[in-house]
């Protein structure tokens, strides 16, 4: 099954900012898009719950990788509606 993303506005301005088709960045964080859509338990995701955060219905959260193993590496928040088949963005940010 595969889910079609919706994104919050913060999460919509993060993708904006982040630079041109070129920028490596933007590159990794919309193949971790594409890999969400496709299965969000895909193995290079890394998705685990996020316990600190809700969604605004108390939905459960999850946090997927963008990469692994790289200082500042960029994260997606993310949890499963708000209709069946869908993933809502919450944030895509950096790991601090």
């Amino acid at each position: 099954m595969s889910f079609k993303l919706s994104f919050t506005r913060e999460a919509a301005s993060v993708l904006k900012k982040l630079g041109t088709e070129k920028d490596p960045k933007l590159k990794k964080v919309r193949k971790a898009l594409g890999l969400l859509e496709i299965n969000p338990r895909h193995p290079s995701l890394a998705t685990h719950e996020f316990t600190s955060l809700s969604g605004p219905a108390g939905e459960k959260v999850f946090e997927a990788y963008v990469e692994n193993r790289t200082p500042g590496a960029w994260r997606i928040f993310w949890y499963y509606g708000p209709d069946p088949g869908m993933i809502r963005v919450l944030n895509i940010a950096p790991h601090s």
